[in-house]
């Protein structure tokens, strides 16, 4: 083994431990259900804004999303990375933060689906929100290691297998042990490690390209006939295809609002101020790692003759070989570091995905349904448990997908976010704001945003272009919710005004 591979192993053990060890440290933070799930409300703004950046940004978008956007869209896919930070990030902080952490509180609501039951007397809508949940969580989690193995191959030349494992137990261990808590400062120690790892790796690779103008002047003489035989597309200002990439930056900004992992960050925050620092944190978090994976990410055609490109334009191994093969070229300490980065946010994703995952089935569908009488203690163990259980399933559908050639990682983060945004974006958002919101449209929009993106996946073949990709589909089906929800709640029964009045009375205090 040369001295290379012995400083990668030594940093990367290191960084284990730490991880592993902050864990440990915050057991006695997690002995119930609110320390646990949500470190007991008590969460300050750098910890909260780094934990929602980086449950926000993972190898899907480091390596899938940037890769392929960059690839289709040249240098205006840093377009998507902008869009995450002002509206993924600074508008989601500003409408959701404050509303969301003072009703949540005031419903004793840990969860989304819980949230749905209490605001609306419903324990079908809260059981019916937990399934959706479930089922969409589960390939959004198993996304996340595919990106990572190509990374470690390239590093260390170890099984893909091996890269799982890694991971899946690692995480394991130190969300089990400290719960949200161990996964909020973890997440801010990855966060620092993201910011100074893509500003390097930025540096890097537009340096071994003679730098950033002369890097952004031969983007500007690359053409793909595929495209468009126009040479300077990749290099404009929105890209050679403006449609596709507002519904990237859609979906990608715009469905932060839905997903309950996020969300959930703002229950976990410890008061109103905190949500002010949280906000400008958050931004400027996502404006470098966004917009930088992006920014990177459409330089890529740069590196075609090294990533080898089809007859039809694309990669031949796929838009997921992208990242890796402009970074093969990099030391050996800037390929560690950039293993070090996508490790760390594709960690912190994932505790957060299997937390929601694993709180959501034990207190929205066990508690009370399965089980009738769940003490705190049993709770706690049994969300444990099912960490374990969702870390196994996802690691094995991860094995499956990769044996079976669905190379893409983002077409699976695609149909993920498409169904679980368009199904609670809508309702939640209105729900926080607005008394007229009734039960029966929470339904309709859920069930739509569910069945439309199970037609992407099961009749893509009969839908027109536009709706062949996830990711349209997904952002269309978000926006279909702002129109679904007002519609229908027009022509159905009103809530009970008594039940209405208390969860907003909230806000009066």
């Amino acid at each position: 083994m040369d001295f290379g591979n012995i400083i990668k192993i030594v940093v990367l053990v290191l960084y284990f431990a730490l991880l592993v060890g902050i864990g440990l440290y915050c057991r006695k933070n997690s002995t119930d259900v609110n320390g646990f799930v949500l470190g007991g409300r008590a969460v300050g703004p750098w910890l909260t804004a780094f934990a929602y950046g980086t449950s926000y940004f993972s190898a899907v978008v480091f390596v899938g999303y940037a890769g392929q956007f960059g690839w289709k869209y040249g240098i205006s896919a840093t377009w998507a990375g902008i869009g995450n930070a002002i509206i993924g990030s600074l508008l989601a902080w500003l409408i959701l933060g404050k509303r969301t952490r003072i009703m949540s509180q005031h419903l004793d609501s840990a969860t989304m689906p819980q949230f749905f039951g209490k605001r609306f007397g419903s324990p079908s809508l809260k059981i019916g929100a937990s399934a959706i949940i479930f089922v969409f969580l589960i390939p959004y989690t198993a996304s996340l290691y595919n990106g990572l193995s190509r990374l470690f191959g390239m590093a260390f030349e170890i099984d893909y297998s091996v890269c799982i494992i890694i991971m899946a137990v690692l995480t394991a261990i130190y969300v089990i042990a400290g719960g949200y808590m161990a996964t909020a400062i973890n997440d801010f120690i990855q966060g620092i490690i993201m910011l100074v790892g893509i500003v390097l790796v930025i540096f890097a690779v537009l340096k071994s390209q003679g730098g950033l103008v002369e890097a952004v002047n031969q983007m500007s003489q690359v053409v793909d006939p595929n495209v468009s035989s126009e040479p300077g597309v990749f290099a404009s200002l929105f890209g050679p295809d403006p449609l596709n990439l507002m519904f990237v930056v859609i979906l990608t900004s715009l469905g932060t609002w839905g997903l309950p992992q996020m969300v959930q960050k703002f229950y976990a925050i410890k008061d109103a101020s905190s949500i002010k620092k949280g906000t400008i944190i958050s931004t400027i978090f996502a404006l470098v790692v966004a917009g930088g994976c992006y920014f990177l990410g459409g330089f890529g055609r740069l590196f075609a003759e090294q990533i080898g490109v089809s007859e039809s334009g694309v990669p031949v191994n796929g838009f997921d070989s992208v990242i890796p093969t402009m970074l093969e070229g990099l030391s050996p300490v800037m390929i560690t570091l950039v293993v070090i980065l996508v490790l760390s946010a594709s960690m912190s994703t994932l505790s957060s995905l299997v937390i929601a995952s694993s709180s959501t089935l034990t207190i929205d569908l066990l508690k009370g349904n399965v089980v009738k009488n769940m003490s705190e203690k049993k709770q706690v163990l049994t969300i444990r448990i099912f960490i374990v259980v969702f870390i196994a399933i996802s690691a094995i559908l991860a094995l499956v997908q990769y044996s079976s050639s669905v190379t893409f990682i983002a077409q699976m983060m695609g149909i993920s976010w498409g169904a679980l945004a368009g199904a609670f974006l809508a309702p939640f958002l209105y729900s926080l704001y607005a008394k007229w919101v009734t039960k029966a449209a929470c339904w309709v929009n859920f069930i739509f945003s569910v069945l439309f993106m199970m037609a992407n996946v099961l009749l893509k073949e009969y839908l027109p272009d536009l709706l062949k990709s996830p990711i349209n589909c997904g952002a269309i089906a978000m926006l279909a919710g702002f129109i679904i929800v007002p519609l229908v709640s027009a022509i159905t029964p009103k809530c009970d005004k008594v039940l209405v009045d208390q969860a907003f009375s909230c806000y009066k205090k």
